[in-house]
């Protein structure tokens, strides 16, 4: 009764899940407690129930029964002790050991050697492998072993308990097995059907999680091979996902990236964390599947834990692969608005500096002079006096004019309301023309000006204010920054469709490193400081060339050299009317300066 109470309390306590803590968490470890649990247990109330009406019919046991009927106890143990331990290898050991020992008790009671008990020994490592697991089967086939060891040195019992001859024992203890065994195997069929169904089910979800994400999922050895890969393969790169296997996928990465590429994968079979790189992926037109198209592409890898196939010849990494162009355009779009706007602070910061100079040193000039003439003591200045100081308070004045002028073309030329008019004129007029004005002031400071303008140049489709305003400037910063005893040339020629208009000086040249800086607002070449500068100006007579040229849809070179001197060749196509660009400057084509080639000349005048 105490026995049959403690089996009703184990049951209980396994029904009501108090010995959970003593299982594995996985499902399919847990059934197999609860098989060895259930098997065991049944066992052990059979022999319950069978014992008191054995002992009545035979009395006291032998030796040998009592150890048949330990042995029918003892998986009853095992179960006992796989609840306090939740070792499943060593209750099945146990359970093996008692098997064992009750075939060698059979074997004992009816024949020996030649017992055909003995049959039962080859189940006992069956039982345990498709039960259990692989250690366990290993023991269980020990102790088989071990039993059929002890089989053939035994001698058999002098009055055997069962008085089967062998033609009976035979077939019953066969049939048994063979039942047995049938039983097993019919089990493990079920459990193995159901794994299977399992499996499927869970590849079949796995898939279509794949097939739904736009994301590219590879496999990789650890050698960067491509070992599978999802179908995100025709979403990202346009092509198949059998077309990335091997090197497929390395290939069509850019060639500057595979290494990149490479030393991510290799990082990642080693290392626990995830990888993260980007690179540029060659990826196909998804209409034609012809390649045409960069994007880039951003691969998160993980190494594949050992027990899931990292081995030789098997996935060693799992990589998710996105594109991640859009979010690369916005950064680029970021980086290039923040070098705008540093660019447009530091032009500001340029613009305040150099128009603040401009703007009051002449208005001081004029101010000063202007209260001198006012004055009561303006009166009794001399003639001579009077008229020079008028003077420069309309020198003062044309420059105020000249700074207003030049910043108003550019705010014109940037904002796309310059008053653009092309129409055919003379070129060689304008040149002359231009020549002509700037010859005093090259007098004034003892600069010689040449030109070179042939007779035979053609009509020029140009606005002509624009284009004269052009050559005025590139004089007016020529003549301003060639010393005294210099030369400037002026020519012009006609290169195919185009008109080259060139001005070369002999004056202070330009350094290599603000080459590229020429032709931004406010920029003087050379100047330390707003305030430092040698020469006046406000930096603007190059924006304006530059931007004029671009309305013309010209182009513009500039080479230079310090001590050497500068040239800065314009060319407009010989009929402009194809439409200004409003907004888009000219980019200026920089060098150093090679030495001139000889021209003949003509002095200005």
């Amino acid at each position: 009764m105490r026995i049959n109470k403690a089996f009703a309390t184990l049951i209980d306590a396994r029904l009501a899940g108090l010995v959970h803590d003593s299982v594995s968490e996985e499902s399919g470890e847990r059934r197999r407690h609860e098989r060895f649990l259930i098997s065991r247990l049944a066992t052990g109330a059979v022999t319950m129930a069978m014992l008191p009406p054995y002992l009545l019919w035979r009395g006291v046991p032998s030796l040998i029964e009592a150890a048949v009927v330990a042995c029918l106890l003892l998986p009853v143990v095992a179960a006992f002790a796989l609840v306090r331990t939740g070792r499943l290898t060593m209750a099945h050991s146990l359970s093996s050991a008692a098997h064992t020992g009750l075939v060698v008790c059979l074997a004992h009671l009816s024949g020996g050697p030649t017992s055909a008990a003995s049959l039962w020994l080859v189940m006992i490592p069956i039982e345990a492998l498709m039960a259990g697991t692989h250690r366990a089967a290993i023991q269980a086939a020990g102790f088989a072993a071990a039993g059929a060891v002890a089989i053939a040195v035994m001698e058999p019992a002098s009055e055997p308990a069962l008085g089967w001859s062998a033609a009976v024992a035979m077939p019953i203890f066969a049939i048994t097995a063979i039942c047995h065994v049938l039983s097993l195997a019919i089990e493990y069929r079920r459990r193995e059907g159901s794994w299977s169904d399992r499996l499927r089910a869970a590849s079949a979800r796995n898939a279509l999680l794949l097939d739904v994400v736009d994301d590219l999922v590879t496999w990789h050895d650890r050698n960067g091979g491509v070992l599978q890969a999802s179908r995100g393969a025709i979403r990202l790169a346009g092509a198949s996902p059998q077309s990335l296997l091997g090197r497929g996928l390395l290939g069509r990465v850019h060639v500057s990236d595979r290494p990149a590429f490479l030393k991510a994968i290799s990082d990642a079979a080693s290392l626990d964390g995830p990888v993260t790189v980007q690179f540029r992926l060659h990826a196909d037109l998804p209409a034609s599947g012809e390649p045409g198209r960069v994007i880039w592409a951003e691969m998160r890898a993980h190494r594949v834990p050992a027990g899931a196939g990292a081995v030789p010849g098997q996935a060693a990494v799992v990589a998710v692969t996105r594109d991640v162009s859009e979010h690369h355009r916005h950064a680029a779009e970021l980086d290039r608005a923040r070098a705008e706007a540093e660019r447009a602070d530091a032009v500001k910061s340029r613009f305040l500096a150099v128009v603040s100079h401009e703007l009051r040193t002449p208005l001081n000039a004029i101010i000063g002079f202007s209260e001198m003439l006012s004055a009561e003591a303006g009166l009794t200045l001399p003639v001579e006096r009077q008229r020079e100081y008028a003077v420069i308070i309309q020198s003062s004045g044309r420059h105020l004019l000249e700074v207003v002028n030049a910043l108003l073309d550019l705010t014109r030329i940037q904002s796309g309301s310059f008053d653009f008019a092309p129409e055919p004129f003379d070129i060689r007029a304008v040149v002359n023309g231009c020549c002509d004005l700037m010859q005093l002031r090259a007098d004034q400071v003892g600069v010689e000006l040449l030109r070179d303008v042939p007779r035979d140049l053609p009509e020029l489709t140009a606005d002509p204010r624009a284009c004269r305003q052009m050559l005025i400037n590139l004089l007016s910063n020529a003549v301003k920054f060639t010393p005294r005893g210099g030369r400037v040339t002026v020519s012009v020629r006609q290169a195919y469709d185009r008109i080259e208009l060139s001005v070369t000086d002999t004056g202070i040249g330009i350094a290599e490193a603000d080459l590229p800086r020429l032709g931004d607002p406010f920029f003087q070449a050379g100047d330390a400081a707003a305030y430092a500068r040698m020469h006046e100006g406000t930096g603007l007579g190059l924006s304006v060339v530059r931007g004029l040229v671009g309305l013309h849809d010209g182009e513009m070179t500039l080479e230079s050299s310090v001590a050497r001197g500068t040239r800065v060749v314009v060319a407009l196509p010989l009929d402009c009317r194809g439409g200004p660009r409003p907004g888009l400057p000219v980019p200026i084509r920089t060098a150093p300066l090679a030495e001139p080639a000889a021209l003949p000349l003509l002095r200005a005048g």
